[in-house]
């Protein structure tokens, strides 16, 4: 058995073939998801899981050096925003329009649909690298 707290196997899967720059994207239950680009889905629920338990667990495995987030999300969802600020710290956060992020979405390995129900919890992660 895997020794990490990941143990979704195809996002696990996605994620290790994942190179530099290449992009993950975790999103809310109405992102829509493009037809060309694996959905894994996880949403049980509203609510279940959570953006940001699903962004943390992912976390562990990714290295990020870089994420986009929509700048609605500073005032329709300040709360989750101030969580995503928390996580990334050190590393460059690129803020574009709603409608752009989800035309970015379409270069991404995956998006990962969670239960999240509140507005703009979504976020596009670059990858980075080890060493």
């Amino acid at each position: 058995m895997k020794r990490t707290k990941l143990i979704n196997s195809e996002l696990s899967y996605t994620i290790s073939k994942m190179g530099h720059t290449d992009s993950l994207t975790i999103g809310d239950c109405g992102l829509p998801i493009p037809d060309s680009v694996n959905r894994i889905d996880l949403a049980l629920t509203h609510g279940l899981p959570s953006f940001l338990d699903t962004l943390d667990v992912v976390l562990e495995e990714l290295c990020v050096e870089e994420i986009v987030i929509a700048s609605e999300i500073e005032d329709k969802n300040n709360a989750i925003y101030e969580e995503i600020l928390k996580r990334f710290e050190n590393i460059k956060i690129t803020k574009v329009s709603h409608e752009e992020f989800k035309n970015m979405t379409k270069e991404s390995k995956a998006v990962v649909r969670t239960g999240e129900c509140s507005p703009y919890a979504n976020i596009i992660l670059k990858s980075g690298v080890v060493f």
